[in-house]
């Protein structure tokens, strides 16, 4: 899905989607760890709590950058995020989704 909205000029929402199936999978990792509830969106600060590695954290500094910036036209000072975020971005966003996720699978899944 992320692609097909890269590739339809979706730059910012794409950008915005990716954080967020960071979010939900790290979220899920929480609740596996025993959680009660997780108070942040941001995915470094998660991450940091879990104390988990560098791939995780990577991702996770990465994708925390389009939190704010997906969700307010007036997150930039220099223009709206659909005149900022470019392509190469929502592509990298998604791939530190799908790592994001790909990892957490690897640890909530025998």
């Amino acid at each position: 899905m992320g692609a097909s909205l890269a590739g339809g000029g979706f730059y910012v929402q794409t950008c915005f989607i990716a954080q967020q199936a960071g979010e939900k999978a790290l979220e899920a990792l929480c609740f596996s760890k025993g959680y009660d509830v997780v108070r942040t969106h941001s995915l470094f600060q998660i991450v940091r709590s879990l104390s988990e590695d560098e791939e995780l954290e990577r991702c996770a500094r990465e994708l925390d950058l389009y939190y704010v910036s997906g969700r307010y036209p007036d997150a930039f000072p220099g223009g709206a995020p659909f005149e900022i975020l470019t392509a190469d971005q929502a592509r990298s966003a998604v791939t530190a989704a799908e790592t994001v996720v790909a990892l957490v699978r690897g640890r909530i899944l025998p």
